[in-house]
Parts: C-alpha cells; sequence; structure tokens
C-alpha cells in the first residue's frame, strides 16, 4: 500500500492546545514540511513568542527557545550569530510582533540579520482574551474594543509586512493567507522561500500569514474561514512585496 500522509520528522506526535478550528496547527505542519524537505532538521532553531504559540518549541522536534514577549527577534540574533551554520526561525502572532515587538523586528530586518520570521496575523490578542492588536480590523469588535475599533480613536490596522519589505536587510517579504487549500499550498512555498532566503545567506526573510481565531471571533471553524477571505483579505492583500532575485518565483 502506498502511504500518502505521514507526519513530517521535524513535527513531534503531540496533542496542542490550539482551539478547535485554529490554523496554527496546519502553519506547524507546513513549516516543518518545508525543513524537512531542505534537510535542515539537524541544524534547525525555532524561537517560540509569548502568545498563542509559547509552546511551540514543544511541537517542534528540533532544538528551540522562548522568546520574552516581543524579543524573538533579538534572540534568533544572539543565536545566529553564534552559530552562523544553524537556521533559525522565528515563529510569532501579531501581538508578539506587530505590538510589544515592533521595535525588535524593525532593528533585525534594518540589520539584514540572517532570520527566517513566521509572522501569523489573526487579528487580536487571541491567548489573552481576544483583545484589540495592531492588526484589528476597523470596525472589529473585541473584548477591549466592544462597539468595534475606531479609527479616529485606536488609529489604522498596522501593515507590517508592507512596511518591512521596503528595508535593505529584508530579501523575501510575503503574505499569504490560511482560508483554502489553495492558499495554504502557497503559504507552504513562501514558507519555503523565506528559509531559502536565508539558507542562501541574502537576508532576512518573513511570511505574513492570515490565520484564523474562531474562538475570538466568536465564530464556528468554517465561518472563521469565509472570515479571513471576506474581511481580512480585502485589508491585507496576498502577494509578494519583495523577492530577492536569487529567489526566483
Amino acid at each position: 500500500m502506498q502511504v500518502v500522509y505521514r507526519r513530517p520528522e521535524a513535527l513531534k506526535d503531540a496533542q496542542t492546545h490550539y482551539c478547535p478550528g485554529c490554523t496554527h496547527g496546519i502553519i506547524h505542519r507546513l513549516v516543518a514540511e518545508v525543513i524537512d524537505e531542505l534537510g535542515v532538521r539537524e541544524r534547525t532553531i525555532g524561537v517560540s513568542p509569548v502568545g498563542c504559540a509559547v509552546f511551540a518549541y514543544e511541537y517542534f522536534n528540533i532544538d528551540g527557545c522562548e522568546a520574552a514577549h516581543g524579543r524573538a527577534p533579538a534572540m534568533a540574533t544572539g543565536v545566529k550569530r553564534a552559530l552562523p551554520d544553524k537556521i533559525v526561525f522565528t515563529y510569532q502572532g501579531d501581538g508578539d510582533l506587530a505590538s510589544i515587538g515592533t521595535n525588535e523586528i524593525l532593528h533585525a530586518c534594518a540589520r539584514g540579520e540572517m532570520l527566517t520570521v513566521i509572522f501569523v496575523n489573526n487579528g487580536v490578542y487571541g491567548m489573552t482574551g481576544g483583545q484589540m492588536a495592531p492588526t484589528t480590523l476597523a470596525g472589529q469588535v473585541t473584548t477591549s474594543s466592544p462597539f468595534g475599533r475606531d479609527i479616529r480613536l485606536q488609529g489604522s490596522p498596522l501593515h507590517i509586512t508592507e512596511m518591512l519589505a521596503m528595508m535593505p536587510g529584508v530579501a523575501f517579504a510575503a503574505r499569504r493567507s490560511m482560508h483554502s487549500v489553495a492558499d495554504i499550498r502557497k503559504t507552504k512555498k513562501a514558507v519555503e522561500q523565506a528559509f531559502q532566503a536565508q539558507i542562501k545567506g541574502l537576508g532576512l526573510g518573513i511570511v505574513e500569514i492570515l490565520s484564523s481565531c474562531p474562538t475570538n471571533w466568536g465564530v464556528d471553524p468554517l465561518t472563521a474561514m469565509d472570515w479571513i477571505h471576506e474581511h481580512m483579505v480585502p485589508v491585507y492583500p496576498l502577494g509578494d512585496f519583495k523577492v530577492h532575485e536569487a529567489l526566483g518565483r
């Protein structure tokens, strides 16, 4: 019998803590598949964030460490500079990267650190109760914006990946989504390119991934997939914002 599915070697056989319908688990698998296919599992080190993915180091079958809130790029910089032959990536949510960690990722990009950044955007602070995040959409109801985000009071959502793409130290910057099978496949390709940017010594690679949060959005998992497509994609357009010529398309 032909085997058509098996767990990636870079992913542990562990039960995760993620809510039903959350796409963190699928994103973990995509990252693990890429690590396996690139043949770098034995020399990959992951840096986990504070947030929903705080226990990511428990799910990947690689070396890993845990950073303070928002400080994953700083920790990853230290790891990579001390061990330049290693492949180092951070796995961060929008609260960790786009709020308290904005300064960290900005300067890592400015320095052109040889890192890969997986940036999961679900528009809320998922782990701590669904408060408004820097990526919360205009008018979106959260536990801390019960009447919807008011642009006049709370400002506009941040488009982190577009901003970082302008920096010379960034070799690859793209945004993808998890709302359909076709988009999941495109996400994996972008994750692979972000790792290739590091492996080829081109600069920092970042992939922003639009993800679901059924629990804090107050919808069922299937509706959450539609919600990404109908509400998030128009605000956060998918695509490549920078691709180093050495990476190809």
